[in-house]
């Protein structure tokens, strides 16, 4: 049977994206669909720290009724010199399917998923976070009953999960996401690019500014997180000062009194978003938090499942 890659939000048509995300809300509502992955093996495999992804995809598999086996940083023979490729023709013939954390290249992860016997996702690489942002699109139809004319502002890095956000909402109609990032911080152009590009196909709005002036008023949901993106950090020793415009405290939550807050997590309280916003009656970040393993059953399920029942 020839698997499903979820490599990036790019490579998803927009009735792929809304299958994914039905599947999502569909596992919310505690279907799991008779345990579609029985007999299958997935591989998990993170290089980085993770506490939601990796559970959600570990706990999201066994729910399905697969068996799963776990790598860390140091378990493969990548550490000894092997060759991706080597790997990846190695794993492939004894896993259904593999959820790979490399915080590394998009290159390298479409060396993983280049072979169609055992099915790719991506739990984050440096250039986006496809399975956070299907967690984001669970989250804003559950708590909204629908994406369609929802209006987003992102406060924080042009990171990963701003961009697979940005390429995600690109595809419903009527959707606004303001994104502001410190200067220096910002978006990938290519990543911004193709997402107003696919904006301009659906209706949708995408748009990025640096500045922390006269921020737009009334939207729906502040979406923000952490300044320190998960792997990486930043050759500028005072860059904290350029993102303290940017951190989400009442007085920015003011400014949108219908507006929830999300927040990928984890979370420094004090730094890019204040506690009393955070721990406030207005946060859903961990509902957000628990919507990544209803997001991975999706994946997994939509990846590795029997493709006549989708």
């Amino acid at each position: 049977m020839q698997r499903r890659h979820l490599i990036s939000i790019e490579d998803l048509s927009t009735q792929e994206l809304r299958d994914l995300l039905a599947r999502s809300v569909t596992f919310a509502t505690g279907a799991a669909a008779d345990q579609p992955l029985r007999g299958r093996v997935i591989g998990i495999y993170f290089r980085k720290t993770s506490t939601r992804t990796r559970t959600a995809f570990s706990a999201g598999a066994l729910r399905l009724g697969a068996q799963i086996v776990s790598y860390g940083p140091n378990d493969l023979q990548e550490n000894t010199g092997e060759t991706i490729e080597d790997t990846t023709h190695v794993l492939s013939r004894m896993l259904d399917g593999l959820v790979a954390r490399t915080a590394g290249s998009t290159e390298e992860m479409k060396a993983l998923a280049a072979q169609d016997r055992m099915a790719v996702i991506n739990a984050m690489s440096a250039r986006e976070h496809p399975t956070q942002a299907l967690a984001d699109l669970t989250t804003l139809h559950r708590q909204f009953g629908r994406i369609e004319e929802l209006r987003v502002l992102y406060v924080g890095e042009g990171n990963n999960t701003a961009a697979a956000l940005a390429l995600a909402m690109a595809h419903f109609r009527g959707c606004e996401l303001r994104l502001h990032t410190p200067a220096g911080y910002g978006m990938d152009p290519a990543v911004i690019t193709q997402a107003i590009y696919r904006a301009q196909q659906t209706g949708a709005r995408i748009s990025e500014s640096h500045q922390t002036a006269d921020l737009p008023r009334g939207f729906d949901v502040v979406y923000t997180t952490r300044w320190q993106t998960t792997g990486t950090s930043k050759p500028d020793p005072e860059w904290r000062a350029s993102f303290v415009p940017f951190r989400v405290d009442p007085q920015m939550m003011a400014a949108h009194p219908r507006a929830v807050l999300m927040h990928d997590l984890p979370a420094h309280r004090g730094e890019e978003v204040e506690a009393a916003v955070l721990d406030g009656p207005t946060s859903i970040a961990f509902a957000q938090a628990e919507n990544k393993l209803y997001s991975a059953m999706a994946a997994l399920a939509w990846c590795i499942g029997d493709r006549e029942s989708s």
